[in-house]
């Protein structure tokens, strides 16, 4: 993968890892609020392998993007961001994207991006407030950092007990940073959380619109079979405006679905492109 540096049209730099040949079929990835680009670094070389092109970047204000600070956050701004990065791309690509990346990719067809296919992961317009809830409350519950990796290892695995707690902390550490005093913090701007979720989610249900602008676009929805944010409600009021919607649940998963059974989360995802948007090479 070569890493790739684009500045949008506000002066954000967005940092990329791009793979797989010029030319061959497109997919971009998109990771969760929160997260960065190595959260689907496993998903990324399947699809390399399978012979697509792959676009994996941090969103702004996470991993090595850079930061907007207050005000610089919304999915109008992520849609244009994604829309400025894909300018130069050639031909239709497929947009995947987990929880914010997969809203990202909604809004973005509501403003008249027309990709070939979406793979929306463990997000709907209308997710269970009390899972988002609990995401957030997650993310703010050391705004002083943590003190070893080993504090960070027991919030996640306090938080999601469906991942295995890890042994190598070199995963972990490309999610945070390292402050002065030693302290580690998550690597993203805790601007990105400064709206409140009353907002966040009104602005999160208006991209119906975009699933009803997807027409006849190809679209799969990959849930946690234990998710505690997309509910039988949410996708069946998303099935309203997208009866072409596919459904592939992922047992013993919870909202990172990726990073809890990334081996079931790839067979899934590259069984819908394999329909929808063929690779040009055969998997050996």
């Amino acid at each position: 993968m070569q890493t790739l540096r684009h500045t949008v049209d506000d002066g954000i730099e967005l940092v990329a890892d791009v793979g797989g040949e010029p030319g061959a079929p497109c997919v971009v990835l998109m990771h969760g609020g929160g997260q960065t680009r190595f959260s689907w670094q496993g998903a990324a070389q399947e699809l390399v392998s399978a012979g697509y092109r792959v676009i994996n970047f941090d969103a702004r204000g996470h991993g090595d993007s850079a930061w907007a600070g207050p005000g610089g956050y919304s999915l109008a701004r992520n849609a244009r961001d994604l829309k400025h990065l894909l300018a130069d791309v050639p031909g239709k690509v497929v947009l995947v994207g987990a929880s914010l990346g997969g809203a990202t990719a909604l809004r973005a067809m509501a403003d008249g991006m027309h990709p070939a296919a979406v793979v929306l992961v463990d997000i709907v317009p209308r997710p269970d407030p009390h899972g988002v809830q609990r995401i957030r409350d997650f993310m703010l519950a050391k705004p002083d950092g943590f003190e070893s990796i080993d504090e960070v290892a027991d919030a996640i695995a306090a938080y999601n007990p469906y991942r295995p707690r890890p042994t190598d902390a070199t995963g972990l550490m490309r999610n945070l940073r390292v402050r002065a005093d030693g302290r580690l913090r998550w690597h993203w701007d805790p601007a990105f959380l400064g709206r409140e979720i009353p907002v966040e989610l009104a602005e999160l249900h208006e991209t119906l619109e975009g699933a009803r602008a997807a027409g006849n676009v190809p679209v799969l929805l990959i849930r946690g079979g234990s998710s505690d944010v997309v509910s039988e409600a949410g996708v069946d009021e998303l099935r309203l405006v997208l009866p072409q919607l596919e459904v592939f649940a992922v047992p013993n998963a919870g909202h990172m679905v990726a990073g809890d059974r990334n081996d079931v989360f790839n067979q899934g995802m590259l069984a819908f492109l394999a329909r929808h948007f063929p690779a040009r090479v055969s998997r050996p």
